[in-house]
């Protein structure tokens, strides 16, 4: 099986559904490569990590179209566009960004199918960046997938892996409501092995990426690969810990973590957003709320502190839950005695 990156794995989606299906199109800032590059000479930049490379370039410029710097009109776009019956991906260049055009996300293209009876689907992919890791300080490095998380009729995916990227991003695409796809710029170099063809990666339906009988850890995108290393280097201390992706925190595969929790008896959640109304907390309080009678231990959380993103590289590797931090939450947790 190939072995490509993070990065690589979301543009081959595209790139396969776009051939696939000539209503996907794709909008955003430099997505084509802006006035410095052609779809028939100069290779395009793909946007500013570069997922989108390529594809002006296969598939033209009125497939894939560069937009003003302007949030509103890119996703207003995006859900006009999906209304009139085509799969548009929209890229938002960075999640933080979400405030200047939340009005047409969480109250239109969320809102659609409810507002006219069932009659209407969006299939509107919208594609950001989120998460810390590499210096953009405060205003763009936010893991903000609780807020989306909590509007109905929004669908949020967040993949840890490059495998699960791609089927989740084909998965995305050929829904009919809007979903918000949520690329973490520190796994974008990310390798893994990718199939070739096309698979999908249903929503809703967790990963168990460790298995373990002590200690249940939920997780979701960068995170989980933390949460590995832990489970691993605890191994070697013989502490048994499974590992759950959620994969997509709207829907929530709740049924898997309440399998997991009635197993183990002890729950850590590790989330990069900030505590307060975190996907921590409302893991934590599904969980208190519905197999509460299965827990041997309080429910610990690993989150990032109530505070901006940092710059400063040594701040921000404080502020970043990592191995170190999960491994130490979960020794307290099992050392706890009713």
């Amino acid at each position: 099986m190939p072995i490509i990156t993070y990065r690589e794995a979301i543009n081959q989606a595209m790139a396969q559904e776009m051939r696939r299906d000539p209503l996907v199109v794709v909008m955003g800032e430099d997505v084509a490569g802006g006035s410095g590059g052609s779809a028939g000479g100069e290779e395009a930049a793909g946007g500013v990590m570069g997922v989108t490379q390529g594809l002006a370039t296969e598939f033209g410029r009125e497939r894939v179209i560069d937009t003003p710097i302007t949030e509103s009109a890119i996703m207003g776009m995006g859900a006009g566009a999906a209304l009139t019956g085509l799969r548009p991906i929209a890229e938002l260049m960075f999640a933080d960004f979400i405030g200047v055009c939340f009005d047409q996300i969480y109250n239109q293209a969320a809102k659609f199918r409810y507002m006219f009876g069932g009659k209407a689907v969006t299939p509107l992919t919208i594609k950001t960046l989120i998460g810390a890791g590499m210096g953009a300080g405060p205003q763009h490095s936010q893991a903000i997938y609780p807020w989306l998380s909590s509007v109905p009729g929004l669908k949020v995916v967040t993949p840890s892996n490059p495998y699960d990227a791609k089927g989740l991003m084909i998965q995305a695409i050929r829904d009919d409501d809007p979903v918000i796809f949520c690329e973490h710029k520190s796994l974008l170099a990310m390798e893994g092995e990718v199939p070739e063809e096309s698979y999908t990666i249903d929503f809703g339906k967790a990963a168990k990426t460790r298995e373990g009988s002590d200690l249940t850890i939920v997780s979701m995108s960068w995170m989980v690969n933390f949460c590995n290393e832990a489970a691993d280097q605890l191994a070697g201390e013989d502490f048994s810990v499974e590992v759950i992706d959620l994969r997509t925190t709207s829907p929530i595969d709740y049924e898997t973590v309440y399998e997991s929790v009635r197993k183990t008896g002890r729950l850590l959640v590790v989330d990069e957003a900030t505590p307060i109304c975190s996907m921590a907390s409302e893991i934590s309080s599904a969980v208190a709320e519905n197999v509460f009678e299965s827990l041997d231990a309080p429910i610990r959380k690993v989150t990032a502190p109530h505070t901006p993103v940092p710059a400063a590289p040594m701040l921000e590797a404080l502020y970043i839950p990592d191995t170190a931090k999960i491994a130490a939450a979960v020794r307290e947790t099992l050392e706890y005695e009713l």
